[in-house]
């Protein structure tokens, strides 16, 4: 018997979950990782209510599914992003300044670590944001202390929702991605050294965001194997352009064929399964193995199905015992 396989419900908001919760549990899902927006996961609702979150498990036990982690990206890239139009797409209504909006993002990440307590959860994933995303590329020339200070401005920013997380027993697991603080190995390294190795701090692993960046994504388990909290199981393809887009996108959407790397419905892209199970069961994670289905060319329903199939093929459970271990036994 594998992990438990997992559906992320973020990019299926549009659905009530109810009519989610069945279509996963026909195909072949063991649960859900729910997101925090659409009507599937309410963090204000979850931190005020064991009642509504005894709700939510009773739904999903209704199809026969469980949830070992909720999400919220939404909230959590505002917390320490430099804000401009797109963010308020995130907010309530009545949110109408950057003040406002972070103030509203650190609330809303506090209550989702209340909530995820209330449900009987360890782990929340998401997204932290960065004061420092801009500064990628350094030219104009970096100032020595630019970088330094968008660490410990992170730092300062999610210490006090991470010991809040901390004081309730859960974990929030960052996944790792561009436009986020962590991006790749090296600053993954730094961001856990500016919040001075806090303990409610590690990684959704999410392999499809280091791939195409030419990062070593089987490394990054091997580098942080106390600090895997959580895995999206999510490929991407890259080289696959006509050599007009590079890395950076170009300004292009999702699926344009000259783009050089895309998101792919699992087993239709470049990432190494096997080499991340074994990886995974090196360093002895035990958690879920949660579907983000992204493919602009493939619909949805067919490859949320497929992509259960492919992790319950490519997964396999550590074995008991040493491999020769039988010659040890006297005949």
């Amino acid at each position: 018997m594998g992990r438990p396989v997992t559906l992320f419900t973020g990019q299926w908001a549009d659905l009530k979950l109810e009519e989610l919760a069945k279509m996963a549990a026909d195909w072949g899902y063991d649960g859900l990782e729910l997101a925090c927006w659409g009507d599937h996961f309410d963090p204000g609702q979850g931190a005020r209510s064991k009642a509504y979150c005894e709700d939510r498990h009773a739904l999903l036990a209704g199809h026969g599914l469980k949830c070992w982690a909720i999400s919220h990206h939404l909230a959590g890239q505002l917390v320490c992003d430099k804000i401009d139009a797109r963010h308020y797409q995130f907010t309530p209504p009545k949110v109408k300044t950057a003040k406002e909006a972070r103030e509203w993002a650190v609330k809303t990440m506090i209550n989702t670590a209340k909530a995820a307590a209330n449900m009987g959860l360890e782990v929340v994933c998401g997204f932290t944001g960065s004061p420092i995303w801009h500064l990628l590329y350094s030219f104009p020339p970096c100032l020595p202390e630019q970088i330094e200070k968008g660490y410990k401005q992170f730092a300062r920013a999610w210490t006090p929702i991470l010991d809040v997380f901390a004081d309730k027993g859960v974990k929030f697991a960052l996944e790792v991605h561009p436009t986020e603080i962590a991006f790749d190995v090296a600053s993954a390294e730094r961001a856990i050294e500016a919040l001075d190795g806090h303990p409610a701090f590690g990684f959704n692993y999410d392999p499809s965001h280091l791939g195409y960046q030419g990062v070593d994504y089987v490394k990054f388990i091997r580098r942080f194997a106390d600090r895997i909290f959580h895995v999206h199981m999510k490929d991407a393809w890259w080289g696959h352009g006509d050599g007009s887009v590079g890395v950076f996108g170009g300004h292009t959407e999702f699926a344009d064929p000259r783009r050089y790397w895309d998101f792919r419905s699992l087993g239709h892209g470049d990432i190494s399964f096997e080499d991340i199970i074994v990886a995974l069961n090196d360093v002895g994670y035990t958690g879920p193995l949660s579907v983000e289905w992204e493919d602009s060319r493939m619909d949805r329903c067919h490859g949320a199905q497929e992509a259960c199939d492919f992790v319950k093929s490519v997964d396999f459970p550590v074995s008991a015992l040493a491999f020769d271990a039988q010659f040890d036994k006297q005949a």
